[in-house]
């Protein structure tokens, strides 16, 4: 056992205790701007009066954060918010304006760079940590439901999918204020499915889909095979596409559909506002241009309620959402839906012959947790682990990365996109890091024109441990070698 494996042990064991937990509320008080830097955090008496722990237990907190360099102690005087650097975010994309064929470079694929070394640190894929999910609890309920039911293995199912399950899925959009019943859901092979789906009911090859830049690859990926043509739309990492730069776009007719993450995009992590969801939901609506809404990142905010999607003001049924439990719940069970709106007819039609079904027993396994009311506290742990991880990734990437970096930090997801001085190659940065066993995912990955050459997706989906907190330091490291080579 090397010396970082028992660091890592050391590091978990630290965050089941009282201390370690406490050092992590203030430091997203920190992050978050609630406590500012010179400002002195509450005497360690009062602390533990107000918070009911020890004296003990909040000094060593208070020196966990001090280890971090979030704060430092004065003598005689307390514990004060260090200043600290805190990089700028990315601005408002400037794609090219003209649609084009999508052609993604095989060896670009995940399922490729993952291959290439034995990975360290995997900063590449957006998958979480199997520890995120409430494995034995769906393991018990997989049991029972095939116990109780045995020929259950043997049953296709509806095409639709399993009635019980649609009713839980119909009950949860009532938290977005959904009207959706039951036969307004179609149960498919994850969003992926429902993605391809949804473009072969409004899309025909040579077609134009408006998309934002950048965009996840798995879309562009999609966009290949179907032959369609893509229309990066500028979008800024905060607030989401640019409602006005698509209404030039779309002016002349050129656009057939958009395809948009509108909550908590990947690789961006922007939340679109909900003034200009419903903006965005009236103007495709009037240009009679199908909207395409991937909500499978919607149930991963940190704080509040989840935001709405542009469903929410859909009135005509132009918007067709797209969401799943792969994320979320259930990674191998592949269960996703999808709403169709006024192309559900079509939806289901080509679910029939595609895949037909979807596994009735997964599904009822889905089902059941729902019902038993254990899904919103799932959620509520998952949630609180992601904001855990993307704040102590901040925190690592605003320490050792170049001061030039620019650093979006979103309000929910496990994703960062990461922006570089244009001397930085991030594919070659990669090349260089695959050596050492870290892996990342460029930026040409999200762009159909090969942009952001200078740009990365961090994955944030694994508890941090000291690994992670050194891969991102040699990140660091690297990328200041390559602006070195300029000066």
């Amino acid at each position: 056992m090397n010396d970082l494996t028992l660091l890592d042990q050391s590091q978990r064991k630290k965050s089941e205790t009282l201390y370690f937990q406490l050092a992590e509320e203030l430091a997203q008080a920190i992050h978050a701007g609630i406590l500012r830097a010179g400002e002195k955090l509450p005497s360690i008496r009062k602390l533990s009066s107000e918070r009911h722990l020890s004296l003990s237990t909040i000094m060593e907190a208070y020196r966990e954060l001090e280890d971090r360099g979030l704060v430092e102690a004065r003598p005689q005087s307390g514990f004060y918010v260090r200043a600290i650097r805190h990089l700028a975010s990315p601005e408002l994309t400037k794609p090219p304006q003209r649609p084009s064929h999508v052609v993604i470079d095989p060896l670009l694929t995940p399922s490729v760079l993952a291959r290439i070394n034995a990975l360290k640190v995997d900063f590449g894929l957006a998958i979480l940590s199997p520890k995120l999910f409430p494995n034995q609890q769906i393991q018990r309920i997989l049991s029972q439901v095939t116990r109780n039911d045995p020929d259950m293995i043997a049953d296709y199912g509806e095409s639709l999918g399993d009635i019980q399950l649609r009713r839980q899925i119909a009950r949860r959009s009532l938290t977005w204020g959904g009207q959706i019943e039951a036969d307004d859901v179609l149960i498919t092979h994850g969003a992926i499915e429902g993605l391809n789906l949804c473009l072969r009911a409004v899309t025909k090859p040579g077609d134009v889909v408006a998309i934002e830049s950048p965009a996840y690859f798995g879309l562009l990926q999609i966009l290949e095979s179907f032959k369609l043509k893509a229309l990066e739309i500028p979008t800024h990492p905060k607030t989401g596409i640019s409602i006005e730069a698509l209404e030039l776009a779309s002016r002349n007719g050129a656009v057939t559909a958009c395809v948009l993450l509108p909550n908590y995009s990947n690789p961006c992590g922007s939340l679109m506002p909900d003034e200009n969801k419903k903006r965005l939901v009236e103007l495709l609506e009037q240009r009679n241009i199908p909207l395409i809404e991937d909500d499978i990142y919607g149930e991963f905010c940190y704080q509040g309620d989840r935001p709405r999607p542009a469903k929410a003001y859909d009135q005509t049924g132009n918007v067709m959402l797209i969401a799943s439990f792969t994320k979320l719940l259930a990674p191998a069970f592949r269960i996703g839906w999808v709403f169709g709106g006024r192309w559900q007819k079509e939806i289901e039609q080509l679910k029939f012959i595609n895949t037909y079904s979807t596994s009735l027993v997964l599904q009822r396994t889905i089902a059941h947790f729902l019902e038993s009311g254990g899904y919103d506290h799932h959620l509520r742990r998952l949630r609180k682990h992601c904001a855990e991880q993307i704040n102590d990734a901040v925190d690592a990437i605003q320490r050792f990365f170049p001061a030039d970096t620019r650093l979006h930090v979103p309000q929910g997801g496990y994703v960062l996109w990461l922006e570089l001085n244009e001397k930085v190659d991030t594919l070659q940065l990669l090349q260089q890091a695959l050596t050492e066993g870290i892996s990342f995912t460029p930026g040409v990955m999200f762009s159909p024109s090969s942009s952001y050459r200078n740009c990365l997706r961090i994955c944030c989906g694994e508890p941090w441990t000291v690994t992670h907190e050194k891969a991102i330091e040699r990140l660091g490291q690297m990328a200041q070698g390559y602006i070195n080579q300029f000066e």
